[in-house]
């Protein structure tokens, strides 16, 4: 694990005419990336949509908040090839939250809350490009205390592993102290293998295998609702939008390096900022960006970084935005530090998720119902 210090953190601010203003840690502020012009093209609609995946076939696999994936094509979106509508509910901050494809496209997961609102991670096989209902299996569960910080998102990463993000279990404040607690999976990235046993077997260097105080899943910790996660397609770095209490929104980055164990500071800490008198963690990795609540923002919602074709000018810039805010906006990361940002002048609406398509282009998803994709103006 890399730890960087408090002054190589670098500080955002969202003002309110919605421009992005940055408070850096040093003298110098980072030089903005080169613009790149860009326009949302809306290919479908959609019920909530929240969530998505890079499916067989170029396609792109659209997650409905109340139980429903449908395929997204050339064609549009169709009809659902899932349904758990009966099995979960849209109460508070509940439903189907996040769905993924393992790296050769052999299975398909979903994570959902179930009827009594605990988090459940769900495999299908795949084959010719559809699910095979009758390989579902339960591969992990997780009880939630409250409605709320459930988190949910889940990916592959590029050594084959399932990561998966929870929240602290809710209420406000992290009550039951979950972020910075090693015996509970809540507060947590986690990393398993579900294909290395039934249900699912823990990684041989996971950073708390040998600490029979943690839970052998943790990846890393300190986290209050990681809304959205991805890896680098052309690093495999890990970014996390983690979102804030009431004052700072943060953006997390551990190098493709990393050996896990990052404590990203919740409860104790929000972004760079002691909460509610915490004192920071010794070992607390602080974000590599953060922006305040003064402006419009009220929400992060974590991206990722551009690796397509289309749009050369936006090479190798993380693409992220806020749930309230929903103007697209950039970061140049190097090293572990924020080189430069930039605002791509357009407007998601209620930007609940990115996905990446399998040939690296992004698509925007409104909770109201928008699906875009960004594309060269």
């Amino acid at each position: 694990m890399k730890v960087r210090t408090r002054s190589s953190a670098i500080l955002g601010t969202i003002c309110l005419v919605g421009t992005l203003a940055l408070g850096p840690a040093s003298a110098d502020e980072p030089a903005a990336p080169k613009q790149a012009a860009v326009a949302l093209t809306e290919v479908a609609t959609a019920q909530n949509p929240i969530a998505g995946a890079a499916g067989p076939d170029d396609t792109v696999w659209i997650a409905e908040r109340a139980g429903t994936v449908r395929v997204l094509t050339d064609q549009g979106l169709g009809q659902p090839v899932l349904d758990i509508s009966a099995e979960t509910t849209t109460d508070g901050e509940r439903g189907l939250l996040g769905i993924a494809f393992d790296n050769d496209l052999a299975h398909f997961y979903i994570s959902y809350t179930n009827l009594e609102g605990t988090s459940t991670i769900d495999e299908f096989a795949v084959q010719d490009g559809a699910l095979q209902p009758d390989t579902r299996r339960t591969v992990l569960t997780q009880t939630q205390p409250y409605e709320n910080h459930n988190g949910g998102d889940i990916k592959f990463g590029p050594d084959g592993y399932l990561y998966i993000a929870l929240g602290d279990g809710g209420a406000g404040g992290d009550p039951h102290g979950n972020g910075q607690k090693l015996d509970t999976l809540l507060g947590k990235i986690l990393r398993i293998d579900p294909a290395g046993a039934d249900p699912y077997a823990i990684p041989s260097d996971n950073p708390f295998v040998d600490d029979p105080n943690a839970k052998d899943e943790i990846w890393s910790y300190g986290l209050r609702n990681p809304w959205r996660f991805s890896f680098d397609s052309g690093t495999g770095d890990l970014l996390i939008g983690d979102v804030g209490q009431s004052d700072w929104e943060e953006i997390d980055w551990s190098p493709a390096s990393s050996e896990g164990g990052e404590n990203y500071g919740w409860a104790s800490m929000e972004g760079t900022h002691p909460f509610r008198g915490g004192t920071e963690p010794a070992n607390h990795v602080p974000p590599v960006f953060e922006y305040d609540r003064n402006g419009l923002g009220c929400s992060v919602t974590g991206g990722y970084v551009y690796r397509g074709d289309a749009i050369p000018d936006l090479q190798g810039q993380y693409v992220y935005s806020d749930y309230c805010d929903g103007t697209l906006r950039t970061l140049k990361i190097e090293n572990g530090t924020v080189t430069g940002q930039g605002d791509l002048a357009v407007n998601g609406g209620e930007v609940i998720s990115f996905v990446q398509g399998g040939d690296g282009e992004l698509y925007v998803l409104g909770l109201g119902g928008s699906i875009s994709r960004i594309d060269a103006a």
